[in-house]
């Protein structure tokens, strides 16, 4: 029995120890807040920055588990994805933005956010689909308060 330890599980900790020197997730960097979108509903942003800022701002909280391959990497993806589709930290303003902010709306249709895999670590992001309209009403309601 000890035999079959051996021979399975050191091959698995050597590995293990490998993955954690391929670059990809560690580059956990908040690059500076540009712009925030003038919220209409204080509930509406406290339930974004509860459920939707750790990936899609630059306000992320990096937990321990990030730093831990393969789990960083996973992490990594989905910061890099989440910031890239909808940035509350760089909205710039524009009609753009408010088509972005639709897209967003129309894709958490299809996809729920934030995904359940997430909630699993962060029950406090797990919002109803009644908190996800709100924030969706007031980031497309902020759109017509810039001039």
């Amino acid at each position: 029995m000890c035999r079959i330890l051996l021979v399975v599980g050191m091959p698995v900790v050597v590995l293990f120890a490998v993955i954690q020197a391929v670059p990809y997730g560690h580059n956990h960097t908040n690059p500076p807040v540009q712009t925030e979108p003038v919220w209409v509903n204080q509930r509406a942003h406290d339930l974004a920055v509860r459920a939707c800022y750790d990936c899609h701002s630059n306000q992320t909280v990096w937990p321990w588990y990030s730093y831990v391959a393969p789990v960083s990497w996973l992490v990594q993806r989905d910061v890099d994805t989440g910031r890239g589709k909808l940035n509350f930290s760089e909205l710039n303003r524009s009609a753009r933005e408010e088509s972005e902010r639709r897209e967003a709306g129309e894709r958490e249709e299809r996809e729920p956010m934030p995904p359940w895999y997430y909630t699993l670590m962060h029950p406090q992001a797990r919002i109803s689909a009644a908190d996800r309209e709100l924030i969706d009403q007031s980031l497309l309601a902020s759109v017509h308060l810039v001039p």
